[in-house]
């Protein structure tokens, strides 16, 4: 006769740290033990950790830098090794620390020759860089160069709009991804009825957040998330039915509010990234060199101006139409637009 071991069976799931270290100050490392689950458990919640680790955690980056007599972003000024552009990317790999959620300001006012790092812009005092020696620009000369930067606490990343700015200000294409890799790892352990699983969670930061801070964050964020699912009432559901399915046609609300969901629905999927839609890497490419970086972008064009696309044939306009369709039931345009 098969028995279970009820001291296994009733057991709380508990996590430990197993492992810590510090590989440089832009590397932090963390491994992690929770255990014991039900066969399937393990994955579950595998999968879902490392997700919002990487997508819900917040970080803090600079978003945005302004230079004094400065037009456009592949000039150069006189004094200075880099172009702006340079500059900005070098920008964009400083990891500062915010204890705020305010967007702060920061300056970087030098007097050359120098090599300008992190560590020479003066931060506000909820604000710090984690590490001090990132390489920001060299000034050959003996002159003032002078750098005003915005920084703010996000999620992911986000890719700016240069139109938007101007008077020598310019976006940073923001990286507010304090976790720079999740990996998880099953195992099992008993037996029949009796047998449970172990998960190995092993977190990389980039020293802004601590691995442990940042699994307790991404925790708090699977628990919100699905929180609204808690407090469903029958008469907050609406159920329509497509006409002529020999079904009557039943709404537990208002119209206006099925047209409200639709209508926000709608929004939400055009924002999205086109990286969403999983096509070919030939596709893809294509439209990010056509500047085509969301839903709604590429719906400002018909399968007639798709196909006018460089390097994107007939079999990429095909491929897209069926990707939309697949992932958010949207086909493209069919008649011609007018594009600027």
């Amino acid at each position: 006769m098969l028995t279970c071991d009820t001291s296994i069976s009733s057991q709380a799931i508990q996590w430990k740290c197993v492992e810590s270290k510090t590989e440089s100050k832009r590397l932090h490392y963390g491994r992690f033990v929770v255990s014991p689950f039900k066969r399937g458990q393990a994955s579950t919640v595998g999968i879902a950790m490392r997700r919002a680790s990487l997508q819900e955690v917040q970080g803090t980056s600079i978003t945005r830098a302004r230079f004094h007599g400065v037009s456009h972003e592949y000039s150069t000024i006189t004094g200075i090794q880099e172009t702006i552009r340079d500059v900005l990317v070098n920008l964009k790999e400083i990891a500062p620390k915010s204890e705020s959620n305010d967007v702060k300001e920061a300056i970087s006012s030098i007097t050359g020759p120098k090599e300008v790092t992190a560590g020479d812009t003066s931060l506000p005092p909820s604000v710090k860089a984690i590490d001090d020696s990132q390489y920001i620009v060299t000034i050959t000369q003996p002159i003032s160069v002078s750098v005003e930067s915005k920084i703010e606490k996000d999620c992911g990343y986000r890719i700016e709009n240069l139109n938007e700015y101007k008077n020598g200000e310019f976006p940073v294409d923001a990286v507010s991804m304090p976790v720079r890799n999740v990996n998880y790892s099953v195992h099992l352990f008993g037996s029949g009825r009796a047998t449970r699983e172990t998960s190995f969670i092993e977190v990389w930061t980039n020293g802004s957040l601590t691995p442990d801070e940042a699994i307790s964050e991404a925790s708090k964020k699977l628990i919100d998330l699905p929180s609204p699912f808690l407090h469903v009432k029958p008469e907050d559901t609406s159920y329509f039915y497509p006409v002529g399915d020999g079904s009557s046609s039943a709404s537990a609300g208002p119209s206006s509010q099925i047209c409200d969901v639709n209508e926000l629905e709608g929004k939400l999927s055009e924002n999205t990234f086109i990286d969403q839609l999983e096509l070919p890497a030939r596709a893809f490419n294509c439209l990010k060199k056509a500047k085509i970086h969301t839903i709604a972008d590429l719906l400002n064009y018909s399968r007639e101006d798709s196909s006018k696309i460089r390097s994107f044939g007939q079999k990429s306009v095909d491929q897209v139409s069926e990707a939309l369709w697949k992932h958010f039931a949207i086909e493209l345009p069919k008649t011609e637009w007018h594009i600027n």
